[in-house]
């Protein structure tokens, strides 16, 4: 605490934050004056990671740093300034690492924060953010948080992960690939659906690599958090209210402005309230092969929640008109699911089909079937093929998209050992 107050005081108006070696080179000159002084005695291990803590806490993220440099570790949950959880390999476990008391963790915040043009206080104590890396943070603090400020930060993966990975991990079969690539490329409308946590922003990332390098993507988010891998890609962040309350600008907003940019896709990060709307109007419209997420546990529980989103946009419309809506304009729900243990996958590809007598039909082309848990308590099972072909392998073939049927057969179940 003493050399970084000498730091500030002797070189706050000097020091260029970017170069971290001339920043290294104060914090041991300071470092090296306060030992003489005191006459304290360090190792130089202990001294080197002195020096590297200081450097955290005035360039990086403080105690946070070497856990969000550590690849291992995918979710940081921050359940106040002396308890810090930290996911490995999708089990959670209690860091070493802690902050020396409430006002370090609020520096931390409030950099990460301001990075982003956003502000945490006790009149806005909730915020979502991002680091530096796409990796998405949510912050709550008091009076909201009665033990101290709360964060939770989801690590993105440095690597930005391939439909290879996906085979690799076991989160999908190269058939299923290969159907959702050529849902992409002949530009069917998409809806990843799953629970927190479970993947759906990864899923939508790889997912966006199969579209045509030549299209105009355009995406709508929160908190910016998509990757995508083209280069004709537009941007687009909500903006919260500022101190008065005032200049807001929900992602609904964005939405309808998008429509104005031509658009050959149109992406939105997360529906979470009435931009579902706007969202089904732009699929209908002409923008096909738009993509989005949502919240549910199973495709069934995904429209009845769009129906929900929907009306949360306040247009006064009926049940059927919503329905027919979303019927024309959803095709595909792929969904992703967190099993127990932690293994992310897709665990069903369903087909909107239509609406019968009120209800809106579809039917899943693959699905995984979990048979069990093996001995370290992770489910385990198989994908297959339902064996039903879907009603838009026309509409693909005339899009250039040759998919095979036997991709459709059924996979008969593996032995035990062979299960993933």
């Amino acid at each position: 605490m003493h050399v970084h107050a000498k730091l500030l005081e002797k070189y706050a108006d000097k020091l260029v934050v970017t170069d971290r070696v001339g920043v290294r080179d104060k914090i041991q000159e300071l470092a090296d004056e306060y030992f003489r002084g005191n006459q304290v005695t360090m190792t130089k291990s202990e001294r080197d990671r002195l020096v590297e803590s200081l450097l955290d806490d005035v360039l990086g993220l403080g105690p946070l740093q070497q856990l969000v440099d550590d690849p291992e570790i995918s979710e940081i949950m921050i359940n106040h300034p002396k308890q810090i959880y930290v996911e490995k390999k999708g089990t959670p476990m209690l860091s070493s690492v802690t902050f020396e008391g409430p006002k370090q963790l609020m520096l931390v915040i409030d950099r990460i924060v301001s990075t982003v043009g956003r502000r945490v206080d006790e009149s806005s104590p909730m915020a979502d953010a991002r680091l530096v890396d796409g990796s998405r943070v949510n912050v709550i603090i008091p009076p909201l948080a009665l033990k101290g400020p709360c964060m939770t930060i989801r690590k993105f993966s440095r690597e930005k992960l391939k439909p290879a990975d996906l085979v690799k991990f076991g989160s999908a079969t190269p058939q299923m690939i290969q159907f959702m690539e050529s849902c992409v490329r002949g530009r069917l409308n998409v809806l990843v659906s799953g629970g927190t946590g479970s993947g759906k922003t990864t899923l939508l990332n790889i997912l966006s690599g199969f579209i045509p390098p030549e299209e105009r993507v355009i995406t709508c988010e929160d908190a910016a958090e998509l990757q995508l891998q083209q280069e004709h890609v537009i941007t687009l962040e909500s903006r919260p209210p500022n101190v008065e309350g005032k200049g807001a600008i929900p992602i609904r907003e964005l939405v309808k402005n998008c429509l104005r940019m031509r658009p050959d896709r149109i992406i939105v990060g997360e529906c979470r309230g009435g931009e579902a709307l706007d969202m089904l109007q732009a699929m209908n419209t002409g923008h096909d092969g738009s993509m989005s997420t949502l919240h549910a546990n199973n495709p069934h529980e995904c429209l009845g929640r769009l129906e929900t989103l929907v009306l949360m946009a306040g247009a006064d419309l009926p049940s059927r008109a919503i329905r027919e809506q979303m019927a024309s304009a959803v095709h595909i729900i792929v969904q992703q699911q967190r099993l127990r243990g932690g293994p992310r996958k897709v665990v069903s590809i369903a087909e909107i089909t239509g609406i019968e007598t009120g209800d809106i039909k579809y039917q899943e082309i693959f699905v995984f079937k979990q048979i069990g848990v093996n001995e370290a308590g992770k489910a385990i099972g198989y994908h297959t093929a339902t064996g039903i072909r879907p009603m838009r392998l026309d509409h693909l073939k005339a899009s250039g998209e040759e998919v095979p049927d036997e991709i459709f057969n059924p996979t008969p179940e593996p032995p035990h050992e062979k299960m993933y």
